[in-house]
């Protein structure tokens, strides 16, 4: 006779959840720091071919005919992951706008995860999405001075930029006419494309700003509704374009804005650097990233308007998510605040960040990231070894060492890559090749910058 099977695995929530996690969360701790003592670095050494092999390796059949039991799944796979991950929390790793998140918002993400709320019915998130209405609400209020100021929460910038364009198609039909600067992010051009509007305009910025002059011109040459796409915060080096002035021209030639403020839009929280952000207020629209300068685990976007009347158009109906009856009756109508259907809780985690450290406790990890950000600047100033760009405007620092060529520069890049000593970005400014610092980590040091150039120095004497 065949054995009666034995009873199905835990499960996450409910009344014995947190009994089953709590053993588990302990295997996962214990792979985690495993993992991170055998990487023993920013990422792991030998590139992209060690490293498949390395986990190849490890999983061996990755849909085995018996299974190995939930510890050993566990300690393998995280293992794994932490020993071959490019690890933000290490000083030495700052390529991309790509953070180490905080710890209180990593936890809060595991009582996500093991909730399981889906945010497109309320019967499926009756917490989750009051907390969701009251987050977006704050932070969209942190941007506007306007009475119902409101922000939908998205993936990314990416998410962001998209609906943004979106909305203004919505409002102005589909020959609506984009205008971005050249240092705006790809994905601008690329939702104009996905929305089948015509071709988006790319204006040079060769200072690496939008020049209202250009735009100006532009403006005055372009029959027919426009959408202006300002950056504040570009992705090669966090630089903000003059949004006052890009403002005044949308005014004059009756032309909506948007601003990707998916990197510099929480400088708004800090008094020492929310000038910076001037004119911020006066978009349609506004992208920003809490994945980014708020030490959010992925994903952590925002879109934010002025009024919720705005994202009107952003209204669905499914019989079974948003019955008319049901929303007559109260029950919040969920479809409208995203295009997604299913989606995560991501405010939860936020909110829990907000909460833990206030105001004052965000305000004082952005700046301490700047001013780490400036600390390198001037010391890679001060070494006859490398050239500076400029001065950092958010915590984005571009320099290359002084006798080395374009070719040479990405060479040494990659070798510190395969070595896994380093993660260093690249981007293209003043027509040569530049290393990139971008700096998130708030724990980073004076020693690590010096551990950095140091390591940077005995690569280029070679």
């Amino acid at each position: 006779m065949t054995a009666p099977p034995g009873p199905p695995p835990a499960l996450a929530g409910g009344a014995n959840g947190p009994t089953a996690l709590r053993p588990l969360l302990d295997t996962v701790l214990d792979a985690l720091r495993t993992g991170a003592a055998e990487r023993g670095g920013p990422l792991p050494a030998g590139g992209p071919a060690a490293q498949t092999a390395r986990v190849q390796a490890a999983l061996g059949d990755v849909l085995p005919a018996h299974g190995t039991g939930d510890h050993e799944a566990l300690r393998t796979l995280v293992h794994t992951l932490a020993a071959g991950a490019a690890d933000p929390a290490d000083p030495l790793c700052a390529a991309h706008l790509h953070c180490p998140p905080l710890a209180v918002a990593a936890a809060a993400d595991l009582a996500a995860g093991a909730l399981n709320p889906s945010l497109d019915s309320w019967d499926q998130a009756p917490a989750a999405s009051a907390v969701e209405a009251l987050l977006t609400r704050t932070l969209a209020a942190e941007f506007y001075d306007t009475p119902h100021a409101d922000a939908l929460v998205t993936t990314g910038g990416t998410e962001a930029n998209q609906l943004a364009l979106l909305l203004a198609r919505e409002r102005h039909g589909p020959r609506l006419t984009v205008l971005h600067g050249a240092n705006a992010h790809h994905s601008v051009p690329r939702a104009a494309w996905l929305l089948g509007l015509p071709p988006a305009t790319a204006l040079p910025t060769p200072t690496g700003t939008l020049d209202p002059a250009d735009l100006a011109q532009a403006l005055a040459a372009t029959p027919g509704p426009t959408l202006v796409t300002a950056t504040a915060g570009t992705t090669d080096a966090g630089l903000i374009d003059p949004l006052h002035r890009i403002a005044d021209l949308c005014d004059r030639y009756g032309a909506d804005l948007h601003v990707d403020a998916a990197y510099g839009g929480l400088l708004a929280l800090s008094p020492r650097h929310r000038d910076k952000l001037a004119g911020l207020g006066r978009a349609h629209s506004i992208t920003v990233d809490l994945h980014k300068l708020g030490w959010q685990p992925v994903a952590a976007g925002l879109l934010a308007v002025p009024d919720t009347a705005l994202l009107a158009p952003l209204a669905h109906q499914a019989d079974y998510l948003n019955a008319t009856d049901d929303t007559e009756a109260g029950l919040p109508d969920l479809l409208g605040r995203s295009l997604r259907t299913t989606r995560r809780p991501d405010a939860l985690k936020i909110a829990t960040t907000l909460r833990a450290l206030g105001r004052d406790g965000l305000a004082a990890l952005i700046d301490r990231t700047i001013d780490t950000a400036h600390r390198l600047a001037r010391l890679l100033d001060a070494h006859p070894g490398f050239e500076l760009h400029a001065a950092p405007t958010i915590s984005t620092v571009l320099f290359r060492p002084t006798h080395a060529d374009d070719g040479q520069l990405a060479t040494l890049r990659r070798t510190l890559l395969h070595e896994g000593r380093a993660v260093l970005g690249r981007t293209h400014a003043d027509g040569r090749l530049w290393l990139k610092a971008t700096l998130l980590n708030p724990h980073t040091t004076a020693g690590d910058l010096d551990t950095l150039i140091a390591l940077l120095e005995g690569r280029t004497h070679r």
